[in-house]
């Protein structure tokens, strides 16, 4: 089993940056791929980093292309998401997930693991 609570969020400006973490528990992250996914209110999860087991690959869904960067630091069992230039459609409920592969993962049933959330709001 993996527990995984993410933090970071809270209300920025649009423009701004906001650095999300992910803390992982109960088994040592390095055997696990991550990804981030997000809610807004009335939406449906939708993907938006992956982040190989190494940190060597990455992915991003195309709405946050340029703006997001994931990285992962194995040692602390830590995996970030680094959001800059923030928009009000960035605002959601933000997950991490974990996936029992190495290898990167682009849909919500590719996960095993999930974080409870952690809630971003851009103002205009």
């Amino acid at each position: 089993q993996v527990q995984l609570v993410e933090s970071g969020g809270g209300l920025v400006q649009a423009g701004g940056s906001l650095t999300l973490s992910c803390v992982a528990s109960g088994r040592t992250l390095g055997r696990y791929a991550m990804g981030w996914f997000r809610q807004a209110p009335g939406k449906g999860r939708e993907f938006v980093a992956a982040i190989s087991w190494s940190g060597g690959s990455t992915y991003y869904a195309d709405s946050v292309k340029g703006r997001f960067t994931a990285s992962r630091d194995n040692a602390k069992n830590t995996v970030y998401l680094q959001m800059n230039s923030l928009k009000p459609e960035d605002t959601a409920v933000y997950y991490c997930a974990a996936r029992s592969d190495v290898g990167l993962g682009f849909a919500r049933d590719e996960y095993d693991y999930w974080g409870q959330g952690t809630q971003v709001t851009v103002s205009s």
